[in-house]
């Protein structure tokens, strides 16, 4: 697994908005950049994956996602996505193996931290509270869908079957 997450950052690194390379990792202006430290839930249900359709009005609107959010000052990556996912989804996760870490610099200057866990098991029903569109999805049917620049690569991988 560690040598798929790795794989996993690289792949990450170079991707971007379109099809124009990312800004190196290296470059000396990523001092300066904000990074969001954001907890993410791969929620399974036998061979499906709950994905979450972003609204119009939002940043990003109409793409597609995993659910997670921004870590707050203080809280753990998982803690932070068991808030994220009640908040999200009014459902209490059980929050499990880590999976991938990502980091992808916007064009924009901005950058996120990524950190995926997995969630098989949670209490209470999965109630859409903040996205367009909430749904179960096949795992090789993911690259179907438009997601977000920065899931993009994982959503190849787990689409192929090299992350679960």
């Amino acid at each position: 697994m560690d040598q798929v997450t790795e794989q996993t950052k690289t792949d990450a690194s170079t991707a971007s908005n379109g099809d124009k390379p990312a800004e190196p990792r290296n470059d000396t202006r990523s001092d300066s950049r904000t990074v969001r430290q954001v907890s993410v839930a791969l929620i399974l249900r036998g061979d499906e994956v709950l994905i979450c359709q972003r609204r119009p009005d939002q940043p990003l609107g109409s793409k597609w996602e995993f659910p997670g959010g921004k870590m707050e000052p203080g809280e753990t990556a998982e803690e932070a996505l068991r808030r994220e996912l009640k908040e999200e989804l009014d459902i209490d996760a059980t929050i499990s193996t880590h999976v991938a870490h990502i980091r992808h610099n916007y064009r924009s200057g901005g950058a996120v931290d990524l950190q995926f866990f997995l969630v098989r098991e949670y209490t209470g029903e999965v109630t859409n509270l903040i996205f367009q569109d909430v749904r179960w999805c096949p795992l090789r049917n993911l690259p179907e869908y438009d997601f977000v620049t920065a899931d993009r690569n994982l959503v190849r991988d787990l689409a192929a079957g090299k992350l679960l």
